[in-house]
């Protein structure tokens, strides 16, 4: 309780970690809880994309489009390890948009964004190229193919807060804010660890609410603070298929509803198809996919591929809530994308609540932030634009250099499958030798736990990036659960219970620098 932290912050998706990242970066003490594991909520459900969102210029969103377009390529060159450009084929379909409609939107696309390292868009003849032999033959003819890029979302939030961690900040998974109270003008954050039950109280001079879902209910802790912004929860969901086909792009389907889905090569065996639209009413804890919903990305994937794509054929899905600025859209998928912040001084520090957001703009979204709180942060203007500059954890190389990484690392460690050093170089990057130490063999490397996951992976994790459970070594600190059975990752999780010390909090395992 001596001391006070510049910022406080409740939430470990990718907006609270990037904020807190800004804040570390800028000279902030900052001090992050999260009840959970880092991007267990909205951040690893996405549609993997980091993306302008060519649809949302239907909707006039023009800024947003052109902020997330400028994004795209920062992103890209500070994370070219867990984010890599993607070429998506939209095939022109009669009865929907009309093909000069959709010319001007690439465009838009193509110009507006300041685009320097992707490929510009060009037209594509479906009957003779590639990338038209897994559609349904003379159904559809002409197409376009543009850019954009695909993410590695909850590595992209787990490296995020690796950084501000590595910068100062302390960041604390598993530990619940259960009361937000004000005294003489200091904000008092009560953490409770969700393992251990104990209880520790923060104070701070700026208190950041990235709740997400539960931006709300955060709001009703103590506060003191009235929403005045609605949040409008809308559930989006996910199939996992076996690989479709064997091209390296990706499709943007349009449906008679006037939605789109994307088919995206996943995971080198697997085709990921993406996503639903629908109001969501219930605990964002919860949310599941549907039976409805696996059938509707199912049919219209179907509407577009010679081989249908069958409920039977799902392997595996997802579903997550997003938390989107309520702006009386009368659809799911015409509410706004965009982030609106709420300020409130009740007593005269600073809370500031997040509504809406997209992963692609969360770093715009962490420096609007801090401008926002400038007039209460000590260092909130040291140090501005930096995080578009400085690399993440591992991404300290060239954005073509991932290959040349994994032919080093298959050169250095020679017992390492061509596979496995490529899964090793697109998840650590530069940071891969960390791990891999100096071991002479794959038993150097330890207990084996299958789909190339190693005794000192898993201590690397525990250690540098607050996994605690199997379940966030396999499904968001990679997405080894798609390979490995329920037995071998049970038998994980038991390796994982065993070897961490009695009583050990979480939030003490990778709080400080590294």
């Amino acid at each position: 309780m001596d001391r006070v932290f510049d910022l406080a912050i409740i939430g470990g998706g990718i907006n609270g970690c990037g904020i807190a990242r800004d804040a570390a970066g800028r000279g902030n003490s900052v001090f992050l809880c999260e009840m959970n594991d880092l991007a267990s909520g909205t951040s690893s459900w996405s549609t993997k994309l980091v993306h302008g969102g060519l649809r949302y210029l239907e909707y006039y969103e023009f800024r947003l489009v052109r902020e997330a377009l400028i994004e795209r390529e920062i992103l890209w060159q500070i994370a070219p390890h867990i984010i890599r450009p993607l070429r998506f084929v939209l095939p022109h379909h009669s009865g929907l948009r009309p093909a000069w409609l959709l010319r001007l939107g690439l465009f838009l696309y193509d110009h507006i964004g300041g685009r320097h390292l992707l490929p510009p868009t060009r037209s594509v003849d479906l009957v003779h190229d590639e990338v038209g032999k897994p559609l349904i033959a003379n159904r559809y003819t002409r197409g376009f193919e543009y850019s954009d890029c695909f993410v590695d979302d909850a590595r992209l939030v787990v490296l995020t807060a690796r950084d501000a961690a590595d910068r100062g900040a302390e960041i604390h998974t598993r530990s619940r804010a259960v009361e937000i109270r004000q005294v003489d003008g200091i904000w008092q954050v009560t953490v409770e660890n969700t393992t251990s039950g104990e209880r520790t109280t923060i104070q701070a001079r700026a208190l950041v609410n990235a709740g997400g879902p539960w931006v709300e209910q955060v709001l009703s802790a103590g506060s003191g603070v009235n929403a005045r912004a609605k949040v409008r929860l809308v559930q989006g969901s996910h199939i996992v298929v076996r690989k479709l086909y064997e091209h390296d792009r990706a499709y943007m389907f349009q449906n008679a509803d006037g939605r789109i889905i994307f088919v995206i090569p996943y995971q080198d065996d697997f085709t990921l198809i993406g996503t639903t639209d629908r109001d969501y009413d219930g605990d964002p804890a919860k949310v599941k996919a549907s039976p409805e919903e696996i059938q509707y990305l199912c049919a219209s994937a179907s509407e577009y591929l010679k081989k249908p794509v069958l409920p039977a054929d799902v392997v595996w899905t997802y579903s997550g809530v997003r938390p989107l600025y309520d702006d009386g859209a009368s659809e799911a998928k015409a509410a706004t994308r965009d982030y609106v912040f709420e300020l409130d001084t009740p007593g005269g520090a600073p809370l500031l609540s997040i509504y809406g957001g997209k992963i692609t703009t969360y770093r715009r979204l962490a420096e609007e932030a801090l401008e926002r709180l400038a007039p209460y942060l000590r260092s909130a203007k040291a140090k501005e634009g930096w995080t578009g500059k400085s690399p993440l954890p591992g991404g300290d190389m060239d954005v073509s250099a991932v290959a040349a990484l994994t032919a080093e690392l298959t050169r250095k460690y020679p017992f390492l499958s061509h596979a496995h050093a490529n899964r090793l170089a697109h998840a650590y990057g530069t940071r891969a030798t960390k791990l891999l130490g100096s071991a002479k063999s794959f038993a150097d490397l330890g207990q084996s736990f299958g789909a190339t996951l190693t005794e000192s992976e898993v201590r690397y994790l525990m250690s540098n990036e607050w996994a605690c459970t199997a379940d966030d070594v396999v499904w968001r600190r990679s997405k080894l659960g798609l390979r490995l059975s329920p037995d071998e990752i049970a038998a994980l999780d038991e390796w994982i219970k065993a070897h961490r010390a009695p009583g050990e909090r979480p939030l003490r395992e990778a709080g400080g620098r590294t």
